[in-house]
């Protein structure tokens, strides 16, 4: 969330900021708003200073011997019960200007990093760096191929259990998702990420302190008769984690990383990737999460992102890095960089990860501070998938495929998935 101090008094920053975005938005009547909040609490402030003086007299007059009904005394207690009822009136203006001031910018987006390059949208990205060779052979299959050739996976009789854009894995492939799993898991708890398996159903502040409220949803699952969602990915649990709570700055950096079950409506994307493991309603993710300290939140960027970055180095998965542009950002996030995987049957790279630094936006939505000495500051998040399971097996297939039919499996997976080859199997 926006931070109100800089709409009452830089509502043009404000909206210079967001037509980097691409969004042109006049901020006059949002600036009145919070003009008008600022000036109530001012003026309530005032009231309960001049009630705090008055009780304070009354006290002094009684023990100076005064009456307690001496009409001195009533004098005094009927102007402090007239500022306790203007006090009150106050309160509820307040109150009442307050949440439509937080819904408005509720409903606004982080603003993007000055190093964040200018554009319009996926076409303006700018690729920083390439890592691995990526495999050009001609005739080389899709994974959604080579997973229904050796019996990976089910998607007929998913959508018979549930609908379309879901998935069964069968034998090695749900073998695979478990092994990528742990090794990821693994691989980042070595780093020094605390482990963390968070809920897969989160309430309604979550969603909103993350960020994905009210913007995103449509793209939610909601539980109609509870206050509760199913996560779209485990950033949202993890931010609220330390909501409302101080944290000691010689603890920051907090690293976490969770496994999570995710979950989204992929509303805008019908038509695209309906085959395989790219774009499901259901996938699994590992997400990796750092509170930071808000002057090292930069360097905790370029770490976040190199550690996504060593799984695909580890399973020898050919990428490369794009920084997004402006119009492309996501609606948290101030900086991003992502990491997309070479797809050799596609011939495409993909995108498998995200990682963004959203400065105190999700901090202020969540009220997550840091304190040194007596200086209370808010703290900056970052997050970044360590990867999409799905997205990565896919990376495998394409990758690993051999002549004889087969998958080659990179040598770090071996101990978690027992061998190094897929193989058909006639079992299903």
């Amino acid at each position: 969330m926006l931070d109100q101090r800089l709409v009452r008094e830089r509502p043009n920053l404000i909206a210079h900021e967001l037509e980097r975005r691409g969004i042109k938005l006049d901020l006059n009547s949002l600036q009145q708003i919070a003009q008008q909040q600022r000036d109530l609490e001012e003026q309530r402030s005032k009231l309960q200073s001049r009630g705090n003086l008055i009780g304070k007299e009354v006290g002094e007059k009684i023990r100076q011997g005064f009456d307690p009904k001496a009409p001195e005394i009533r004098e005094l207690r009927d102007q402090g019960n007239q500022i306790k009822q203007e006090v009150a009136l106050i309160e509820e203006k307040e109150k009442t200007i307050s949440a439509v001031l937080k819904e408005k910018l509720l409903s606004l987006p982080n603003l993007p990093s000055p190093e964040c390059p200018d554009g319009k949208d996926e076409k303006d990205n700018q690729e920083k760096y390439r890592w691995g060779a990526p495999r050009q052979e001609a005739n080389l299959e899709e994974h959604w191929e080579i997973a229904n050739r050796i019996k990976l996976f089910d998607t007929e009789r998913t959508a018979k259990i549930s609908q379309s854009r879901f998935v069964t894995l069968l034998g090695q492939g749900a073998r695979l998702e478990r092994a990528l799993i742990n090794f990821m898991l693994d691989l980042h708890t070595s780093k020094g990420y605390q482990e963390v398996f968070p809920p897969v159903l989160v309430n309604t502040a979550s969603l909103k302190g993350s960020g994905q409220l009210p913007k995103f949803a449509d793209e939610s699952f909601r539980c109609i008769d509870d206050d509760l969602w199913l996560t779209p990915t485990a950033e949202v649990p993890l931010t609220s984690l330390h909501r409302e709570e101080i944290l000691a700055a010689n603890k920051l950096p907090l690293k976490y990383v969770a496994y999570s079950p995710c979950f989204r409506r992929e509303a805008g994307s019908y038509g695209k990737d309906t085959k395989g493991l790219i774009r499901l309603h259901q996938f699994n993710k590992v997400e990796l999460y750092w509170f930071a300290h808000p002057e090292k939140s930069k360097e905790a960027h370029a770490q976040i992102t190199n550690d996504a970055e060593a799984v695909l180095q580890a399973l020898e998965l050919p990428y490369r890095v794009i920084e997004l542009c402006t119009g492309d950002l996501g609606f948290s996030a101030s900086r991003t960089f992502d990491l997309e995987v070479w797809l050799p049957g596609a011939q495409a790279y993909r995108e498998i990860s995200s990682c963004s630094v959203c400065t105190d936006f999700q901090a202020r939505r969540s009220s997550i501070r840091t304190k040194e000495g007596k200086t209370t500051r808010l703290i900056h998040t970052l997050n970044g998938s360590g990867l999409a399971i799905g997205r990565t097996m896919a990376a495998l297939l394409e990758n690993g495929q051999q002549q004889d039919g087969t998958v080659k499996l990179p040598e770090a997976l071996v101990p978690y998935f027992g061998s190094d080859l897929l193989q058909p199997d006639f079992r299903y």
